[in-house]
């Protein structure tokens, strides 16, 4: 989680703070659960700070909406701000993270060519909603897949890659993708997260020459996505 001597010293910081909340809580001088009740939001930014800090900025999407989320939080404790804005508040959040994906950075695979997405053989929107699907194509060149609020799941099995290689882009908010492909195929994938996770748990089978190679372009913003055998 720290990567460097500045994450470290972040973290140490924080744990520093909490011992000295415990501290003075058995000295009387604070209510700790009235402290924690109230400021909990602090640690939302205190992590999306030291999250800055630890990667340089160069990966600031998720500390900066931790950072946003935690403020708004603690705005709400303080009585700062009206129920109006609170109702607005996960609308616009999705709004914003929207907004990050259209400006994020783009995937770079470091050492593999990657092929372009000639057609989407996938096609698939998920919102609010729930969904299964089978690759059956025999000639798959790769596509595009994107979940909001919802779940997918895509089996690769039937599947047959034209050329061999071929590349799909995944992207969920608020959701789940799980992917099953081959164990004959090798799997390539490079993510980019905010708040979310990329889970690749596919194993290739040893000492066999793959018959084809997928890359997966993950994209996971408060959400989740996971690839399998």
């Amino acid at each position: 989680m720290v990567k460097d001597g500045r994450g470290r010293f972040s973290f140490g910081l924080f744990v520093i703070i909490i011992g000295v909340i415990f501290l003075l809580g058995s000295l009387d001088k604070i209510d700790v659960g009235d402290v924690f009740s109230t400021y909990w939001p602090m640690i939302l930014i205190f992590f999306g700070l030291m999250h800055l800090l630890s990667s340089n900025f160069r990966n600031a999407g998720a500390g900066i909406i931790m950072i946003l989320i935690g403020g708004f939080f603690q705005l709400d404790r303080l009585d700062l701000i009206g129920t109006t804005i609170w109702r607005l508040f996960w609308p616009l959040m999705i709004i914003g993270v929207g907004f990050w994906i259209l400006v994020k950075p783009g995937f770079r695979f470091r050492k593999e060519d990657v092929p372009e997405i000639k057609e989407d053989d996938l096609g698939v929107h998920v919102v609010l909603s729930g969904m299964k699907r089978r690759i059956e194509s025999k000639k798959f060149k790769g596509g595009k897949a994107s979940v909001v609020l919802g779940s997918l799941e895509l089996d690769f099995h039937p599947a047959q890659i034209e050329g061999r290689e071929a590349t799909v882009d995944l992207s969920v908010i608020l959701g789940e993708i799980k992917v099953f492909i081959p164990r004959e195929w090798k799997v390539v994938v490079d993510t980019n997260n905010v708040l979310g996770e990329v889970k690749n748990r596919h194993t290739q089978l040893a000492g066999v020459e793959p018959s084809a190679t997928l890359f997966i372009k993950a994209s996971a913003v408060l959400g989740e996505i996971e690839i399998r055998n």
